[in-house]
């Protein structure tokens, strides 16, 4: 495919780079994970809990879904290019804070800071939708995807390096270079592709009610929630999986980390190549069934007593897979209910999934103790991935009995 993608709505010359997508979306993400090889260790450095040290990735996550709120709203008045440069900003800021917090709660306040990089998640996929139509935007958000997956498939095996050699601090070295880096490639290369603008942020905050009360919405939005749930419980469990069952040290934790990515490159492969030519409702269906598949054969092996660090990380290749496959359309999906308002639809449909994120990776932090073994970490992913197959059905019922959204 071309660098560039074929433009619709705004001039050529206003279109960022792929490249450029790809790495807003792909800091972003590696702010989420880059140092979870690290928990343990950083649980140490600051004397507290590995459940306390967990909320680094849950409050994270619950500031992400609240900042993704009003980042849509406020694109859309002002646009996605200030909005992009002032949030790089404030997390380079805040990556320099969380390196130097002489204690714990400075950290985590500087850690949720942290958060404002989520708004290249949004202004990402708004970007794409303000160029291309809808089934085209799946197609292109898959290849963005597909770029930026290879971040948390790499970032987890470097941090866990780092850590090894450096110390925890040389992630939060690494995010705030890359910060650095961002802000630069934004400032002369992404162009703005908003070309309306409402008449206030109230006016657009008026719009919610369209979206909320919209039935294709709120099936699109729930699908990514519980399918990325998955993922998210994950993040939120696997460390502890990882050293206390598996015995595994960080360097190690962190080469078999990134195993769902692998599956999640694939998957938005295939979306970017499949997406115009199946459409977003099959694309869903099959993500959600591939990532179901994956976790009731884990589900099994751990019963059976038959699971070790091979079977679990291996298997989670499926979940990466599934989100691959389904994430791009849903997002889609969501942003073609009122493509006038797509970085609304974008805002509030990732505060859903992020806010649901937040919440399971929590819950799967709660649920492990020294005893329970990795089954209610599996189960938790099972069962979310089972009600995302439930949520596109409903989507597609309500389709067929009303014709429209």
């Amino acid at each position: 495919m071309n660098n560039r993608p074929t433009v619709r709505y705004l001039d050529r010359t206003t279109a960022p780079h792929i490249t450029t997508l790809v790495m807003l979306a792909g800091v972003a993400a590696m702010s989420l994970n880059v140092f979870l090889p690290s928990l343990p260790s950083m649980a140490r450095h600051f004397g507290v809990e590995y459940t306390l040290m967990q909320l680094s990735l849950s409050l994270y996550l619950g500031a992400t879904a609240f900042l993704q709120l009003f980042v849509g709203p406020i694109s859309d008045r002002f646009g996605r290019r200030p909005v992009m440069l002032v949030a790089t900003a404030v997390f380079t800021v805040a990556s320099i804070g969380a390196l130097l917090a002489p204690n714990f709660g400075v950290f985590l306040t500087c850690r949720m800071i942290q958060a404002a990089i989520a708004t290249g998640f949004v202004l990402s996929r708004a970007a794409v939708r303000d160029m291309v139509p809808q089934d085209q935007a799946a197609s292109m958000i898959g290849y963005v995807s597909m770029g930026m997956s290879l971040v948390p498939m790499i970032s987890p095996i470097i941090g866990g390096l780092l850590d090894e050699v450096f110390g925890w601090q040389a992630s939060f070295v690494m995010l705030t270079l890359s910060g650095m880096a961002l802000f630069a490639v934004v400032w002369f290369d992404m162009g703005e592709t908003a070309t309306t603008r409402a008449t206030s942020l109230t006016a657009q905050f008026r719009q919610y009610p369209a979206l909320l009360t919209s039935q294709r919405f709120w099936g699109y939005c729930l699908a990514a929630a519980f399918s990325s749930g998955a993922f998210f419980a994950y993040l939120g469990g696997a460390p502890y999986v990882g050293t206390t069952f598996f015995h595994m040290d960080a360097a190690t934790l962190g080469l078999c980390f990134g195993a769902p990515a692998v599956g999640y490159m694939a998957g938005n492969f295939l979306s970017g190549r499949y997406a115009v030519r199946f459409g977003i409702n099959r694309m869903i269906i099959v993500g959600a069934v591939t990532t179901t598949s994956g976790m009731a054969v884990l589900a099994l092996l751990t019963v059976l007593g038959l699971t070790g660090p091979l079977a679990f990380f291996g298997l989670m290749i499926f979940v990466g897979l599934g989100n691959g496959l389904l994430i791009p359309s849903a997002n889609a999906g969501m942003l073609s209910v009122r493509p006038e308002l797509a970085g609304s639809a974008a805002g509030l449909g990732g505060a859903l999934m992020i806010g649901a994120g937040a919440v399971l990776s929590a819950l799967a932090g709660w649920l492990l103790g020294p005893t329970t073994g990795p089954l209610p970490l599996v189960l938790l992913m099972l069962f979310t991935s089972v009600i995302c197959i439930f949520c596109i059905q409903w989507v597609r019922h309500r389709q067929k009995q009303l014709g429209g959204p």
